[in-house]
C-alpha cells in the first residue's frame, strides 16, 4: 500500500500513484507505515477492521472488541480501497469506532484499514 510516516512529526501520508521519488517530511525521506494485520500477537483484537458486506454497502467496526475512543487512544480514520477508488471517514474521540460506506455498481472491495494514533495502521483480513 501507499502509505508513508515521517519518522520525526508523525505525518501520515497516502500516495494516489506512486512515481519514481520517495516523498519527504522534515527534511528527511518518509519510510512506508507500517501495516499490522491479525496475525499480530497482541492488539489485533481492538484494532483490526472487521468488513460486512450488504445491499451496496460495506459496513466497517474496528476490532472484534470495540476499540477505545477517548481522548487519548482513539481510531481517527478508517479508509477503503476498492477497483473503483479510495473513501475515508474521519472518526473523532467519544464516537463510535466504524464507519458505513457505499459502494457503486459493481465495486469491489480490495482492502480496509483502520488508524489507531497510538499504534499505526491495521488491515481487514478480506
Amino acid at each position: 500500500m501507499n502509505f508513508f510516516e515521517c519518522k520525526s512529526c508523525k505525518t501520515l501520508v497516502y500516495l494516489l500513484e506512486k512515481g519514481g521519488c520517495t516523498p519527504s517530511c522534515c527534511g528527511e525521506e518518509m519510510k512506508e507505515a507500517t501495516i499490522h494485520t491479525s496475525s499480530e500477537q497482541t492488539g489485533s483484537e481492538k484494532h483490526v477492521p472487521i468488513v460486512h458486506e450488504e445491499n451496496g454497502k460495506v459496513y466497517v467496526k474496528v476490532g472484534e472488541i470495540p476499540h477505545p475512543m477517548l481522548e487519548n487512544h482513539f481510531i481517527d480514520w478508517i479508509f477503503l480501497v476498492t477497483d473503483k477508488g479510495t473513501q475515508r471517514r474521519n472518526l473523532h474521540p467519544n464516537m463510535a469506532p466504524e464507519a458505513v460506506f457505499q459502494l457503486s455498481e459493481d465495486e469491489i472491495v480490495i482492502a480496509v484499514y483502520a488508524h489507531c494514533n497510538l499504534h499505526g495502521i491495521w488491515k481487514a483480513d478480506l
